[in-house]
């Protein structure tokens, strides 16, 4: 079992949730400071922005091996799109590192959204 950090759609309520059906929710989670999100095309996009100060807001799942398979899929890890990396916790109770997907492509562009999903307003 791995534990995986997510962010955006698939955090319970969000469209993509169902794909998390058949795992263990460990609870919500904030992570390191160096990690932001951004807009993408209705989804957000984790990257490592050094001089973030606040970290990424989400949600911690106990996660098997068919699981990621599903997910490094859904993801598009194999295009390029993301890439499963592992990343530092700060939320005590929790473990100090779990995985994540990290958006791979350029974000020139797109809107800053900051430490949460969906944004506020």
């Amino acid at each position: 079992m791995t534990h995986l950090f997510v962010y955006g759609t698939l955090k319970r309520g969000q469209r993509a949730a169902a794909r998390l059906a058949r795992q263990r929710f460990v609870g919500v989670a904030q992570t390191e400071p160096g990690l932001v999100l951004y807009e993408l095309d209705g989804y957000p996009g984790l990257v490592r922005e050094p001089a973030a100060a606040d970290g990424v807001v989400g949600e911690v799942w106990l996660v098997d091996a068919e699981g990621l398979c599903d997910l490094d899929a859904y993801e598009g890890v194999a295009e390029g799109l993301y890439r499963r990396e592992s990343i530092a916790l700060v939320t005590p109770g929790f473990p100090e590192t779990a995985e994540t997907y990290v958006y791979a492509r350029s974000v020139a562009g797109r809107k800053r959204i900051g430490s949460a999903w969906p944004p506020a307003g």
